[in-house]
């Protein structure tokens, strides 16, 4: 990671967390369930098999496989599991999506532990009084992930990506609760090699 680079290039990672994702529908109060619109449920298909809890080609139809890929993407979240894509559970698709772009963008490559490791220092941050509240406003801030602004937060997650984010929200957490990370080899910021150091994965050093 880096912390210093130009401010405008960080608003610009801003605009991409903005803008990647959502699908339909366009406003989260509406739920999907059997008798929502066509075009409505592919999307959420289409999500869903990026995901890895949907393995059919997107229908348009809400069937049993698609409300029990949508229960079991709510159990591995902690959400009620009624199948229902309300509010809570677009909210938990895009956290996840998020998620994913950033964890593909900084940690493709890296062994899978280091993949989840990363995932798990942003539901960390999320839950600091150091940093914003939730966790659009973690991938957000400016300068906090390197893919944001050198654009590899653009990329597309391959599944690995996807599963290492619902691993971390299944509680699995590698770096013990470090809300820093850090490749030691590139990182050019000064300040972060005063964090306190907890472990090292992969190229990835996970710091408090």
């Amino acid at each position: 990671m880096q912390f210093l680079k130009k401010l405008t290039v960080g608003f610009l990672g801003v605009f991409l967390v903005g803008t990647l994702y959502v699908g339909s529908p366009a406003s989260a109060s509406v739920s999907l369930q059997s008798t929502s619109h066509e075009q409505e449920i592919v999307s959420l298909q289409t999500q869903l098999v990026k995901m890895g809890y949907l393995h059919v080609n997107p229908t348009g139809q809400y069937g049993l496989l698609t409300q029990q890929a949508v229960k079991n993407f709510q159990h591995d979240v902690g959400l009620m599991q009624d199948g229902v894509v309300g509010p809570g559970t677009y909210a938990k698709i895009n956290n996840v999506e998020k998620m994913a772009h950033v964890v593909y963008g900084e940690a493709r490559g890296e062994v899978y532990e280091g993949q989840v490791a990363v995932a798990a220092v942003i539901l960390n941050r999320a839950k600091s009084p150091d940093f914003p509240q939730s966790i659009p406003g973690v991938i957000s801030q400016p300068n906090a992930f390197t893919a944001l602004n050198d654009g590899q937060y653009a990329l597309t997650p391959n599944q690995s990506a996807y599963r290492a984010v619902t691993d971390a929200f299944k509680g699995w957490d590698p770096t013990d609760g470090a809300v820093y990370y850090y490749n030691p080899t590139t990182a050019t910021n000064k300040w972060i090699f005063t964090r306190k150091a907890y472990k090292r994965i992969g190229s990835h050093v996970f710091a408090y």
